[in-house]
């Protein structure tokens, strides 16, 4: 009986992590999303131009 109130207690611990990383990911997501938004309506403050990691060949 013991083992099986453990296994019950672990089983719900389990879930509670799983929605904890749900709604962590979702709040990203989230967070993602509204930040493009905002850059897409007023652009990018401090976006430089990008350069060329290499030089070209002649």
């Amino acid at each position: 009986m013991f083992e099986y109130e453990l296994q019950q207690i672990r089983s719900a611990e389990l879930i509670r992590e799983a929605e904890h990383y749900r709604q962590v990911r979702e709040a990203r997501r989230a967070r993602r999303a509204r930040r493009e938004e905002r850059d897409a309506e007023h652009g990018v403050p401090g976006e430089r131009p990008r350069r060329l990691r290499f030089l070209r060949a002649a």
